[in-house]
């Protein structure tokens, strides 16, 4: 048995690598990139303040199975998380397994939108998309999907209406233990020092945190990449996907938009310094607080094992603060912080584990 391949074997092998390579980077250069980033078809059906609501439109002659799916959104990050690329879009996904699939998502915030606070999202624009969902849905509950802050707005606008015509929750990528993360975890100590209160005087400056910063912050998170990725894509020059998914981030990346100044604010004081959600307690005004006990809907927690945003360790502690949820299961899976929802692996494991508990809660 030969241990080494055959000399022609190799050439034939490497000759191939370097036509693949040649012809992709052919393409990149000739076309702009790899990614297919064409939008699923969706058509806007309810709007308000920092609030519009999307149909994804189902393929003709298909009939819609099972009850509907909201995705929400996080703030500061563009809604093409859930619609990243096409091979790579977990509303593709869901739309082609005819599932009714919506979105909800905030437009462009800027200065005028420094006045709102955590509590617009939670109190008004979350519940409001999901009984909209539902109408139009035919009254039917809704599975609510949220990812990263989404996800945490998610459990509190569930624990703060207990009426909302919710099916079940999914919460992917969502810290509640900031002590975990290891971007934030070094620097909670300075925050409550005198200096910190120039971070209250900036973003109260600039009405919010800007695009920039958020977009750093994002980037930094994953540091390691930064500095491997020109390898990296070097490296896989005959990966036509995996070329295509790193367009399709830095577009994600490029795409990162403000917070607005006071929810950034109630951001950095309940999350950052205190960090209230671990004790499982969100204070929105001071006559106005949110428990997660309250939670009562079936609940999925999904943690990337390789998140930098929401390690695993910072994701698990809601399994103990989510203790009047109907079900609670948690799962991890493949993937960082973005990739456990959208990245390549996610096909074959977070979207048929959504699939599976979809199906058993409708």
């Amino acid at each position: 048995m030969a241990i080494l391949p055959h000399p022609r074997q190799a050439a034939a092998s490497i000759a191939t690598t370097v036509s693949a390579a040649a012809g992709n980077v052919a393409h990149s250069l000739l076309y702009g990139g790899l990614a297919d980033l064409r939008p699923m078809p969706r058509t806007l059906i309810d709007d308000g303040n920092r609030r519009e609501l999307y149909h994804y439109r189902p393929a003709a002659g298909t009939t819609p199975e099972g009850d509907p799916v909201l995705l929400v959104t996080p703030l500061a990050a563009p809604a093409i998380c859930y619609d990243l690329r096409r091979g790579c879009s977990v509303v593709e996904h869901l739309v082609g397994t005819n599932r009714p699939t919506y979105l909800v998502e905030y437009g462009e915030v800027n200065f005028a939108d420094r006045s709102l606070g955590i509590e617009h999202w939670i109190a008004h624009v979350v519940p409001e998309a999901i009984r909209s969902v539902s109408e139009h849905a035919g009254g039917r509950p809704v599975h609510v999907v949220g990812w990263s802050l989404g996800g945490i707005f998610t459990m509190l606008a569930a624990a703060d209406a207990p009426d909302l015509p919710i099916a079940s929750l999914a919460v992917l990528g969502s810290p509640c233990d900031v002590r975990q993360v290891p971007l934030i975890a070094p620097l909670r100590p300075l925050l409550n020092l005198p200096p910190g209160n120039l971070v209250t005087t900036a973003y109260q400056a600039f009405g919010g945190a800007p695009k920039p910063l958020v977009r750093w912050a994002f980037q930094i998170s994953s540091v390691d990449k930064m500095f491997t990725k020109p390898v990296a894509k070097l490296s896989n020059l005959a990966d036509r996907e995996f070329l295509a998914q790193l367009e399709a981030v830095d577009r994600f990346t490029d795409n990162i938009i403000a917070y607005p100044g006071r929810t950034f604010g109630q951001l950095y004081h309940h999350f950052f310094r205190t960090n209230a959600m671990f004790s499982g307690q969100i204070d929105l005004s001071d006559d106005h607080s949110v428990y997660l006990r309250d939670v009562k809907q079936p609940t999925l927690v999904v943690a990337g094992a390789n998140d930098g945003i929401g390690p695993v360790a910072s994701v698990r502690p809601l399994v103990d603060l989510l203790t009047g949820a109907e079900e609670l299961r948690f799962e991890i899976v493949p993937g960082g912080h973005l990739g456990l929802l959208t990245g390549r692996a996610a096909r074959d494991n977070t979207w048929p584990l959504l699939d599976e508990w979809f199906t058993q809660h409708d």
